[in-house]
């Protein structure tokens, strides 16, 4: 999971030297996250069909192989023209890494330890945010940006290597569900996944903005140095670590449902924090630590939802369809942030964000309220709609 996203983190903590040295404007910077997450989310139901019929330990080495090739070139970009094509590139082990790593869990966990187990593999992605950061932040002062860049992809051929060696092999393969729906059954999202799909949709659109342009802020607005800046998405990176693992965990039956919106309404202060830090620096720490403990443990606990409800043989597709609103979001987001930045308008930036927030909040707890009415007696409960 951390490989599956890493070249975007790396982009946004190395966004202000790419943008010295490649010349590239803060909209370009944006662009790149539309494209990588653009990529993954047409690419995501169909890569969930795949992983149902190949097996979690085939895609995860694939996946880990491809990461490896899209950071190498990006580490060797001449311009915004390769880097654009590698961040494509990357938009393919995104694609992979959800329904890979939760038919892993379906088959390896027991159900009672799923949640916690779900929540410390998404902790994965902000390991990968944490890594871009600090340390590769911090080796790129020491031996430029594209080492440290080639460093990742070195890194991530090592761990497919790994993969191959080391996880059991793959069972039978699944055969394609015979739902007598139609193809259109794979790629529609239905019920809870459908309400599901929406929010992650939205609170993708804020997250991305964040992951792309908080260093930059930080740089262009706050007079923080590059490394202090790279600091601020580590800390962003270690504080949803703790979330994704705390809220997981926490997200028990009749708890779980109202988790999400829950979190996302938590985010929308986060993102006033990242507003307010124009006026009052030391704000723009806790806003990071805030969006990591609210909006990307929010994208956790749904994933939890996602595996109790999904059928075993739907397991990659419902994964998939749920990820490719969050990827949809992701690619939406950055570049309407972007336009404004560009003009100088960080504070406009962050309202914006703050609104999509809500409106994952809202939808969040829209879901919420209907599966409770769903339910004799109004009780919380674990089924599908």
């Amino acid at each position: 999971m951390a490989f599956s996203m890493l070249q975007l983190f790396l982009l946004g903590a190395l966004g202000p030297r790419l943008v010295d040295e490649l010349d590239i404007s803060p909209t370009v910077l944006g662009l790149t996250t539309t494209i990588g997450f653009g990529t993954a989310a047409v690419l995501s139901p169909a890569g969930g069909g795949i992983v149902d019929r190949v097996g979690p330990r085939r895609a995860l080495a694939a996946l880990l192989f491809l990461s490896a090739v899209a950071l190498a070139l990006i580490g060797a970009a001449p311009g915004a023209g390769l880097l654009l094509a590698a961040v494509a590139l990357g938009g393919l082990p995104q694609a992979l890494a959800n329904p890979a790593t939760n038919k892993a869990i379906l088959a390896a966990v027991e159900p009672a330890r799923r949640g916690a187990v779900t929540g410390v593999k998404q902790s994965g992605v902000q390991l990968g945010a944490f890594a871009a950061g600090l340390p590769l932040a911090a080796l790129a002062a020491g031996i430029g940006w594209r080492g440290a860049v080639w460093t990742a992809a070195g890194a991530a051929v090592v761990t497919a290597v790994w993969a191959l060696r080391s996880l059991p092999p793959d069972p039978r393969a699944d055969p394609p569900a015979r739902t007598g729906a139609g193809p259109a059954a794979a790629v529609v999202p239905r019920g809870a996944i459908a309400w599901l799909t929406v929010f992650s949709l939205f609170l993708g659109c804020g997250i991305a903005s964040v992951n792309t342009y908080l260093a930059l802020y930080g740089v262009h607005r706050l007079d923080l140095g590059p490394g202090a800046a790279g600091a601020l998405v580590a800390v962003l990176g270690v504080a949803g670590v703790a979330g994704r693992v705390a809220w997981s965990r926490a997200a028990t039956p009749g708890r779980a449902e109202w988790l999400p919106g829950g979190l996302a309404v938590g985010a929308v202060g986060a993102a006033l924090l990242l507003a307010g830090a124009a006026a009052a620096g030391p704000l723009v720490w806790f806003g990071a630590v805030a969006v990591g403990v609210f909006a990307v443990s929010a994208n956790a606990v749904s994933m939890v939802l996602v595996m109790r409800r999904a059928a075993p043989r739907r397991a990659g597709r419902d994964s998939a369809l749920v990820s490719a609103g969050f990827f949809t979001g992701f690619a939406t987001g950055p570049p309407l942030f972007g336009l404004l930045a560009t003009a100088g308008h960080y504070g406009w930036g962050w309202t914006l964000v703050a609104t999509e927030f809500a409106a994952a909040g809202a939808v969040g707890l829209g879901w919420a309220v209907r599966e409770r009415g769903r339910l004799p007696g109004g009780g919380g409960g674990v089924r599908g709609g």
